[in-house]
């Protein structure tokens, strides 16, 4: 889900464990030479969406990386069973309302330019809660600071590499 610290905690993970880190978002913006706004705004979500899936699909094919999904990438099929087959995946799983204070000042979310914030995302969530459960491990985070849930997944990683 957009918000919920993915690339922080992606970048504090990889460097613990000496591996690369990507970031599918900023991997898109770079190839495009456009933010996700602007690809959003000027060709539309269904555009983003395939453009997505093939560089998700194709940083998936690579070793000992940290990969930060898109809020909406883990709903695509091809990219959940790809992710199944080949990763660990987390969920890192926040309250709506902690959500919110950290997007309701941000420009650079296009799916959240109605004008209801909360039910807007209230909305997403539920619309994602199921994809998202398919995780293999699900990370509640709203009491805990970015190094805690590193040491989580820290642990859950080295526990499932034995």
């Amino acid at each position: 889900m957009m918000g919920v610290g993915k690339s922080t905690i992606g970048k504090i993970l990889s460097k613990k464990l000496s591996i690369s880190f990507i970031d599918v978002d900023k991997l898109i913006e770079s190839k495009e030479k456009n933010s996700i706004n602007n690809i959003f705004k000027n060709k539309g979500e269904h555009y983003f969406r395939k453009i997505e899936e093939k560089i998700t699909l194709d940083e998936l094919k690579r070793n000992n990386s940290i990969i930060s999904l898109g809020g909406g990438a883990f709903l695509n099929k091809s990219i959940r069973s790809a992710v199944k087959t080949s990763s660990i995946s987390f969920w890192l799983d926040v309250k709506i309302d902690l959500l919110i204070s950290r997007l309701k000042k941000t420009k650079k979310r296009p799916l959240l330019y109605k004008k209801n914030l909360f039910e807007t995302m209230n909305k997403i969530y539920l619309e994602r809660k199921k994809s998202y459960s398919e995780a293999d491990f699900r990370i509640k985070c709203n009491l805990l600071t970015p190094d805690e849930i590193v040491m989580k997944i820290f642990k859950i990683y080295e526990s499932t590499r034995n």
